[in-house]
């Protein structure tokens, strides 16, 4: 009997999670995410989008200020690469091809423009670096 329970347990638990989705990953370059203040700015709209229109679709993101770009990990079935570039979009950062959203760019400060606007690191100074404090 006890065997019977074991073998039907194993099947329940093989059948869950067979249904769920894998998890993806998507790499997405912006021209205008260099700076530990884009970065912050960045987190924060994705903490709350994830919690509104992503339904908890993103799971973990990684943001590479030297190469300009984030990598995201979602559940496929809750958001999917367009959702997340809207998001980007929508935050005011350029996501691949995609050009940010004119008003929300608007709202960035300074740093975070795309270079060709004025925005981005100025040497000597990087700015992936946060200050000390």
């Amino acid at each position: 009997m006890k065997q019977l329970l074991v073998i039907f347990g194993l099947i329940i638990a093989t059948t869950a999670s067979a249904q769920q989705p894998k998890q993806q990953w998507v790499t997405i370059k912006s021209a205008n995410l260099k700076c530990w203040e884009c970065k912050d700015k960045l987190e924060k709209y994705l903490v709350q989008a994830n919690k509104s229109t992503m339904e908890s679709g993103l799971i973990q993101w990684k943001i590479n200020l030297l190469q300009g770009e984030i990598k995201v990990q979602f559940w496929p079935d809750r958001a999917d690469a367009s959702m997340i570039k809207a998001a980007l979009n929508n935050a005011g950062f350029d996501a691949d091809d995609d050009k940010a959203e004119a008003e929300a760019y608007a709202k960035l400060p300074p740093i975070c423009k795309r270079a060709e606007d004025g925005g981005g690191p100025k040497p000597p100074k990087p700015c992936h670096i946060p200050p000390v404090q």
